[in-house]
């Protein structure tokens, strides 16, 4: 197992990059969180985890060790392979991740591109216990206006506009203003549609 590597950058581009340690390259995959915290100087230091196949041996990185944890855990999941566990920890923040996981939230799990409704219950039901017991997040934790933002997201729906489409909306809102009314999120993402 190969817990970390360290070296200087040789290339850098959102999905992957390059370090050369002592003259040996390597070429390893990252997902976009890991990207935007990379900062811009030479040398440089990833925790990583060795995926071994039949026909490869692939290299993934994470910024911080919370985040390959996470990437564990998912991988972990049946129907969850790397590439999908990658692309979740580059569509949400790791810990946006974990707080969905632990409020057993499908429709934020679910919004990421390329996981289904079945997979985001599999995924809340495998990993809701493990994410509540090894990051000591509280059930209790997940956003407040949780309920609100499903009853906004509801009531736009019936008004005939798409879940993807006010989904993007209504978030960027609660983000803004946290403790928003249902009436409140309503009234803004009619605004912005």
């Amino acid at each position: 197992m190969i817990y970390s590597i360290q070296g200087r950058l040789v290339e850098k581009n959102p999905t992957n990059v390059v370090i050369d340690c002592n003259g040996v390259s390597y070429f390893i995959h990252i997902s976009l969180h890991t990207y935007s915290l990379i900062p811009s100087q030479e040398s440089l230091r990833l925790f990583t985890h060795l995926q071994v196949k039949e026909d490869s041996h692939t290299l993934y990185g994470f910024w911080e060790k919370s985040e390959r944890e996470i990437f564990r855990l998912l991988i972990s999941v049946s129907g969850v392979g790397a590439s999908t566990a990658r692309s979740m920890l580059s569509s949400l923040e790791p810990r946006q991740i974990m707080e969905a996981i632990a409020a057993g939230d499908v429709a934020t799990v679910q919004g990421i591109k390329g996981i289904g409704a079945k997979t985001a219950q599999r995924v809340i039901i495998d990993l809701k216990d493990k994410i509540v017991k090894v990051f000591g997040i509280d059930e209790v934790s997940a956003p407040k206006s949780n309920t609100n933002r499903e009853e906004a997201l509801s009531a736009l729906e019936t008004l005939g506009y798409t879940r993807k489409q006010s989904e993007k909306v209504v978030e960027r809102i609660v983000r803004e203003e946290p403790d928003a009314t249902v009436e409140s999120l309503i009234k803004q993402a009619l605004k912005k549609l």
